[in-house]
């Protein structure tokens, strides 16, 4: 076999390695589930929306903006919290690793009628 050859046979080696890897790539890339976005507004006593509906391991990022006052967001069951500054935007990122509904609740007075301000999570196989 002359040097010409064995070039030749190591350049499709190579060619074949470099598809292979893309290839995984592609396919590892479409195994990791997508960031989905959801935006909640709140105000005095009201989250909009109030009922949010996750998918178990599916990642997710709750933007937050408040339209008058600072708040919070309390999440206990996954032991998230945060809080809401009027005029900026506020990012949570959640994984949901269990099932179920959970109550999320604004922790920072905003008034009378503060009690009342919370939403429900749902999070489903």
């Amino acid at each position: 076999m002359n040097h010409a050859t064995k070039r030749l046979r190591f350049a499709y080696a190579a060619i074949i390695v470099m598809i292979a890897s893309f290839g995984v790539y592609v396919v590892a890339q479409s195994a990791v589930p997508k960031e989905r976005t959801i935006r909640i507004t709140t105000k005095r006593f009201d989250y909009s929306p109030a009922e949010v509906t996750l998918k178990k391991g599916v990642p997710v990022v709750l933007e937050f903006t408040s339209k008058d006052v600072m708040m919070g967001f309390n999440l206990p069951d996954f032991g998230v919290r945060a809080d809401i500054v009027p005029g900026t935007v506020t990012r949570v990122r959640l994984v949901p690793d269990k099932t179920g509904t959970f109550i999320f609740l604004c922790d920072i007075f905003c008034g009378i009628g503060h009690e009342e301000m919370n939403g429900k999570l749902t999070v489903v196989d």
